[in-house]
């Protein structure tokens, strides 16, 4: 919701600066001086104009990488929770499969032996982040 506002500030704030460029040039022109001195004013406007239209995209950039780098701390850190519960849940994998093979053992043996049994937690969930 955040990335929306922003975007719209954005979008209405270089609205706002073609917006009154367009009436500065339009009220430049129909102003009662010689051209050279109205084409001055112009070129000036322009000049402003880049000027501010550079600052917005710089900022822009600036934000747009912030919230890349935000984004991959995010990820990676996910992905290393991720691989604790994975390597939790293969350690308790690999404890019942040995313990089933020791079953299966004693059973062909003849003798009833007790599996050894534990209460397996249900892996951590993943706290979403914000």
């Amino acid at each position: 919701m955040s990335n929306e506002n922003e975007t719209h500030t954005g979008v209405f704030a270089v609205g706002f600066l073609v917006g009154g460029l367009a009436g500065a040039a339009t009220a430049l022109l129909m102003a009662p001086q010689s051209g050279e001195e109205t084409r001055e004013q112009i070129r000036q406007k322009a000049l402003e104009l880049q000027g501010r239209t550079e600052d917005v995209l710089n900022e822009a950039r600036t934000k747009a990488e912030t919230v890349a780098t935000d984004i991959k701390r995010q990820a990676e850190a996910l992905q290393a929770q991720a691989h604790v519960v994975l390597e939790e849940g293969q350690k308790q994998l690999t404890k019942a499969v040995e313990e089933t093979k020791k079953a299966a053992a004693a059973a062909s043996a003849g003798t009833a032996a007790e599996p050894e049994t534990e209460i397996v937690e249900k892996p951590k969930e993943i706290p979403a982040k914000a």
